[in-house]
């Protein structure tokens, strides 16, 4: 220890060196008070005290952990239910469904209107293979000499809605469904209008005469039970010459109601533009209580937004009109795939629907197939949906497509539909 205290003295190290004789020296050099310092400082430091949780925190926390859990399972299994429920309809347009039924219109009807605003139809352009000719075009018989022709007389060609001359084919009535040799279903092709030339939209001509129409539910909407089936069924197979899609959904989006098999699923509105089906299987458009009323001949009524067509004319607001007029999701302007249901002056039956239309457009296709009151059925590719049917002896009927952009299958109403629709049948 002196070696140590002198060596410090003297500035040299001590001896033995090395890592043995610096760690001595630093002991050795330590004073007192370093020392008794460090020892202070090396008490141990005192942590406050852990708060226990309260018990009610737990069981909050646990319980919002439950109800959470409680409402995935709950959500998952209705949408699968939804995506999993009978018939041909997308997958978007289930889960579309399902949002608006749970609280989520608002939300859909906002995504609804990005896709579309980035997604506009082009301009200009001609349609790709010219008019198409109608898949499942059939002859007709001729009416034998000193007979009378029956049913209602050919309509007249449509003229051109796209300030063009008509390409080959187009306005051209061709026949797709006969009964006894004689026209039953006419159909025609044609571009809309002048500024979306390389889309086609289709125009289905029915004779009451040999064709009965028939309202049948889909059963989500209106839904509950009816005589009349959600599909064709295998009974109506051999009769079935045409289908097509009814209007809105019936929460209020199609500002009407519907009646049918003699009770109102949804109450009629007073001057709503509605498809009547009388008892007697024909059709007729007109304003409820003011064109058209209820009566002992009244088989059924479907109601949907205002008239399009009256007197011959469109509808002067098709341009302007509001959410009631015309719909809340995209409103009248956009050009999308529109349906639409007319009448003529002659009785006859006319269906439109194709791509690329505004409510404007889709009635100017209707006033231009001689339509003397018409009003617009649904919207969007995944519900506009016209298809004409032959009978088939061995197996189910096959259907053709109306017009080429249509996006349901022709199979679609072999199977139960969640929406209604319109069948005709051959008498």
């Amino acid at each position: 220890m002196t070696k140590q205290i002198r060596a410090r003295e003297s500035g040299r190290p001590a001896e033995g060196g090395g890592d043995e004789g610096l760690f001595s020296g630093s002991l050795a050099t330590t004073s007192p008070d370093v020392l008794e310092g460090s020892a202070a400082d090396t008490q141990p430091i005192k942590l406050p005290k852990r708060k226990r949780r309260r018990p009610w925190v737990r069981w909050l926390r646990r319980s919002l952990l439950a109800a959470l859990l409680v409402f995935l399972i709950v959500v998952g299994w209705s949408i699968t239910g939804a995506l999993t429920a009978p018939g041909t309809d997308s997958t978007a347009a289930r889960l579309a469904e399902w949002g608006r039924d749970h609280g989520l219109g608002d939300l859909v009807t906002w995504l609804e209107k990005q896709q579309y605003d980035h997604n506009q139809p082009p301009v200009g352009g001609a349609p790709a293979g010219g008019i198409p000719v109608a898949p499942g075009a059939v002859p007709t018989s001729p009416v034998p000499d000193g007979k009378a022709a029956h049913g209602l007389a050919a309509p007249a060609p449509i003229t051109s809605l796209a300030g063009t001359a008509l390409l080959p084919g187009e306005g051209q009535w061709q026949t797709v469904v006969t009964d006894h040799g004689q026209a039953a279903v006419r159909v025609a092709s044609l571009r809309p209008d002048p500024q979306h030339t390389s889309f086609v939209a289709g125009v289905m001509w029915i004779d009451p005469t040999f064709v009965r129409g028939q309202l049948q539910p889909g059963f989500e909407d209106p839904g509950g039970k009816w005589r009349a089936a959600t599909s064709i069924t295998p009974a109506l197979e051999h009769s079935v010459a045409a289908a097509f899609n009814a209007g809105f959904r019936l929460n209020g989006a199609s500002n009407g109601g519907y009646f049918s098999e003699g009770r109102t699923a949804v109450p009629l509105v007073d001057g709503a533009a509605s498809l009547v089906i009388r008892t007697d299987g024909t059709a007729t458009v007109g304003s409820w209580n003011h064109e058209i009323r209820m009566g002992p001949e009244v088989a059924s009524v479907r109601q949907n937004l205002v008239m399009l067509v009256d007197n011959g004319q469109v509808n002067p607001t098709c341009a302007t009109g509001g959410t009631k007029e015309w719909g809340s999701t995209i409103g009248q302007a956009a050009y999308i795939h529109r349906s639409a249901f007319g009448v003529t002056a002659d009785g006859a039956e006319v269906y439109v629907g194709g791509p690329a239309l505004s409510v404007c457009t889709l009635g100017n296709i209707l006033k231009g197939a001689g339509v003397v009151r018409g009003m617009e059925l649904d919207i969007n590719p995944a519900w506009v949906s016209g298809t004409y049917f032959h009978d088939s002896p061995t197996g189910p009927p096959k259907g053709f497509s109306l017009f080429p952009a249509e996006q349901v299958p022709p199979e679609h109403y072999l199977h139960p539909a969640s929406r209604d629709w319109f069948g005709w049948y051959l008498r």
